[in-house]
């Protein structure tokens, strides 16, 4: 899947507080990696996440090899409907 750099920062803002911890449990993973997903750079992460960056208009393209993460944040907004 292939998302902008800032719509995808506009999902992780909109998330409640707490939901990368929440998602990195769901899915059993590092908290870290879920933020990296993100567009962080914690390089203490022990996950692979399979984010590519590229730099560009509308803050670059970002593609993403697994969408898990995405769908599990696109959930919790949901939920908040």
């Amino acid at each position: 899947m292939i998302i902008t750099f800032n719509e995808l920062r506009r999902i992780k803002d909109r998330l409640p507080s707490g939901s990368s911890q929440r998602i990195a449990d769901e899915l059993g993973i590092d908290v870290e990696s879920v933020r990296n997903y993100f567009g962080g750079k914690h390089l203490d992460a022990k996950d692979s996440v399979g984010v590519h960056f590229e730099q560009g208009p509308d803050g670059g393209v970002v593609t993403l090899d697994d969408t898990a993460i995405l769908d599990a944040a696109m959930r919790i907004l949901n939920e908040q409907k």
